[in-house]
């Protein structure tokens, strides 16, 4: 399919003329079904890249109208379009008679999610999809908006993260408090929120035949290697494993500290009174610095991260009116990354940087596929591509620290997996309580909420703040744009952790299978995509405890 480069992506009307060709294709061959999946990738990655770029432009600018209109006219008027000749392409295409006649094992994943997404499909559902995706962008401008003055100066929400990590208690609690306090006053509006999109998804989950929301969600995602049953289990071992590892470290942590009870605003200074750990001061600065850690990791990874450095490819500083969190975006038709983040020279921020860099990479190992389709994979590999990076650039931390800082964020990192693991295992088990349950209560829902934490938190007081407790979960973004998108981050952590093992033995074999599996994009199912990097796909409490005796092997070598 020639497209002209003059294409408006953002206009149905330019659009629709390309689709409607698509769709009234005679087929007489398996060649001419190939030739109709190529040429329809070819179109979806131009309306992708519209679509990229608008919501580019919206979470940058959360406080300019004229950029959420963009978006939000997109998600109201041309989605809903994409979606509808989308789910009548997927049908044509696994309805064909020479679709058994496509190149197997080329096809076969790809198939295999079209026949997914062609037995879930309910045109019903398309305005409600529109209504919830415009739900989830009036919660990103809530959240861009909000700052606070603290010590005589405005503050975004990611700048008041580095007073939590001062050595001055009273300046630690003042920060937290004026945080709690702020987010609070738009709980009622979050809540509200919400429920509205509990309350659309539980409508679709109906209207596909499914009693509830979670179970329809999880075939939706193409989970077809684990079910929620699975989940339970990784629930458990993270609960049985790490959640003790992460009472101990904050029991150690309170009396070093000299403090009873551990408060929430003691988690995250040094418990030996050093200063914060400040690794860049500014964008440039982090960039010129990441730049120099992967060409020393690998040649190839370093070119590829240098390629970011022209091109629009790069947001990283934080300030008003920008969107919370991080994310990577791969532009699918010129085929470049982006990357987002609020960087305020914390620790966190590199953290951040590497690990968005890794989803750039995969981005980029597996743009050349004809197939869009499998220039992305799923989320619980895609995200071992990224997190994996925060453990293998252990080695070149002293681009950014002197080699006791070296150490300081190492442990951080490591005695940090205590920490997410359990909150994901939170995460995911209150949205699995939430749409199993889309009748409760707001009171309800706080409550299980607390419950939750309870089960997987660290034993820190929150006495005197049960609100700010009651509210936490509203911090996480992905219960409001991505619903069930979290558990993967856990199912992706304990594959990162296979791959620093790896590396600790064998670090040029790690980082070749590293490459080689990224390179695959999602060309093969999930437990395959583990298998190519040298990992097991694999959740349960003996792969969990296996990792985190690892972890603690590695930490009695840095010192405390």
């Amino acid at each position: 399919m020639k497209l002209p480069q003059s294409l408006d992506a953002r206009k149905w009307e330019a659009l629709e003329p390309h689709y409607r060709e698509l769709t009234q294709r005679d087929l007489g061959s398996a060649a001419d079904l190939e030739r109709l999946i190529l040429d329809r990738s070819e179109l979806d990655a131009r309306a992708e890249e519209a679509q990229a770029n608008l919501y580019i432009g919206m979470t940058c600018h959360t406080d300019d109208p004229a950029r959420q209109s963009a978006y939000l006219a997109f998600v109201k008027e041309v989605e809903p379009k994409l979606k509808i000749v989308g789910a009548a392409l997927d049908r044509t295409i696994v309805d064909s008679p020479h679709a058994a006649g496509l190149r197997s094992p080329r096809y076969d994943t790809y198939l295999r999610s079209l026949r997914q997404d062609a037995r879930l499909f309910r045109p019903e559902n398309v305005p409600l999809q529109t209504e919830a995706a415009t739900l989830e962008q009036e919660y990103s401008a809530i959240c861009g908006a909000m700052s606070v003055d603290f010590e005589g100066r405005e503050h975004t929400m990611p700048q008041m993260a580095r007073y939590l990590e001062s050595t001055d208690r009273p300046q630690r609690e003042g920060a937290w408090s004026v945080v709690a306090a702020r987010r609070l006053r738009d709980r009622d509006a979050i809540n509200g929120i919400y429920e509205k999109l509990i309350a659309l998804r539980h409508t679709m989950a109906l209207n596909a035949g499914f009693t509830n929301f979670r179970d329809y969600q999880h075939e939706r995602l193409h989970r077809f290697d684990y079910r929620p049953a699975d989940c339970m289990q990784f629930h458990d071992a993270i609960e049985r494993t790490c959640v003790p590892l992460l009472r101990e470290f904050h029991a150690h942590r309170a009396k070093a500290l000299g403090v009873t009870p551990l408060k929430p605003w003691d988690l995250k200074t040094d418990i030996r009174g050093r200063e914060p750990l400040r690794p860049f001061v500014g964008a440039d600065d982090l960039v010129e610095r990441t730049s120099r850690v992967f060409h020393r990791l690998d040649a190839e990874l370093g070119t590829l991260f240098d390629s970011m450095r022209t091109g629009d490819c790069l947001d990283l500083e934080t300030r008003k009116g920008k969107a919370p969190g991080g994310y990577q975006y791969q532009r699918q038709a010129s085929r470049t990354p982006f990357i987002f983040m609020n960087a305020a020279g914390l620790q966190r921020d590199l953290i951040t940087m590497v690990h968005e860099a890794g989803h750039a990479f995969h981005s980029l190992l597996s743009k050349n596929d004809p197939l869009l389709h499998y220039r992305g994979s799923p989320i619980e590999f895609a995200e071992v591509a990224s997190m994996s990076m925060e453990l293998l650039t252990f080695p070149q931390l002293d681009e950014f620290y002197s080699p006791e800082q070296s150490a300081r964020a190492r442990r951080d990192l490591l005695e940090g997996l205590a920490t997410l693991l359990p909150w994901i295992a939170s995460i995911d088990c209150f949205q699995h309580w939430v749409y199993t349950n889309p009748g409760h209560t707001r009171a309800e829902r706080d409550a299980h909420w607390v419950s939750i934490h309870h089960r997987f938190g660290g034993g820190e007081d929150y006495s005197g703040h049960t609100d700010a407790l009651g509210a936490l979960w509203q911090r996480q973004l992905h219960l409001f744009g991505s619903p069930f998108y979290y558990i993967e981050y856990g199912i992706a952590q304990l594959g990162a952790l296979q791959m620093w093992r790896q590396a600790r033995r064998d670090p040029k074999s790690a980082l070749s299978n590293y490459k080689k599996a990224l390179s695959l994009g999602g060309s093969r199912p999930l437990p395959e995509l583990f298998s190519s990097a040298g990992l097991s796909f694999d959740f349960g409490h003996e792969t969990v405890s296996g990792l985190m005796e690892e972890v603690q092997a590695e930490l009695a070598t840095i010192p405390a």
